[in-house]
């Protein structure tokens, strides 16, 4: 049976906890984890400045990693959104608009990649900070056919920021149809924010009920507590 690990990350901008953006930190992070497929959430890349501007390139080349940039909107003359780092080369991918009216830009962005004799559906996603902007989006994810697109094959994975510390309709959505893989995480280790003095629990990974998670866990290394004011959140998954 073919493990591959998976990982979600919000980098805050490659910002940590002591003010500075530094991307090179991330990259040790992720080295730290040494996933296979890893979702990032809140990235910038600003194409023309020092390498490190374009923060996804700067990660996906640091580790070697194919990558692909969704963008939410545009800030500061650059890409921002969520990017995709795989060691495996990405069949299809596509940028899905799950915007609230009124509210900040938000995306889903999706990549297809085939690991082995398997087809994978990966979904990365960072919700919104309102309540009824994340019930907007909860049913977005269904009704519009982002989690239920007639062309997934595969078996379908969740992972991002949801903005969700307790029980809402994200969190209810999403359980009628796929496992939480943080419920494997004893309950006094499920929060990610702040990464220092961690409060609230955000971070989440979903699998497909066909899937199942060997283990699962917050990585909570030195430079892991200073490179974003999130934690990653990893899991191994068993095919």
């Amino acid at each position: 049976m073919r493990t591959v690990r998976i990982a979600t990350y919000n980098v805050h901008k490659c910002q940590g906890m002591d003010g500075r953006v530094r991307p090179d930190r991330i990259a040790r992070v992720l080295e730290e984890i040494n996933a296979d497929v890893i979702g990032l959430q809140e990235v910038l890349s600003i194409a023309g400045h020092r390498p490190e501007a374009d923060q996804a390139a700067f990660l996906a080349d640091a580790l070697g990693m194919h990558y692909i940039h969704a963008e939410a909107r545009k800030l500061h003359g650059g890409i921002y959104g969520n990017v995709l780092l795989s060691r495996f080369p990405v069949d299809s991918h596509n940028n899905l608009d799950i915007t609230h009216q009124g509210r900040e830009e938000r995306c889903v962005l999706r990549a297809d990649i085939p690991i082995g004799a398997y087809r994978l559906h990966f979904f990365n996603l960072h919700l919104g900070t309102g309540y009824f902007e994340r019930r907007f989006q909860a049913r977005a994810l269904m009704e519009h056919h982002v989690l239920r697109a007639p062309d997934l094959t595969g078996h379908r994975v969740v992972m991002g920021d949801l903005n969700e510390w307790t029980r809402g309709l994200v969190t209810r959505t999403l359980s009628e149809e796929f496992r939480r893989v943080d419920l494997e995480v004893p309950i006094f280790r499920r929060r990610t924010y702040p990464a220092l003095f961690p409060l609230l629990h955000l971070d989440y990974i979903y699998l497909e009920n066909s899937l199942q998670a060997r283990d699962a866990f917050f990585h909570t290394s030195r430079m892991a507590l200073m490179a974003s004011d999130h934690l990653p959140l990893v899991a191994d998954v068993a095919l």
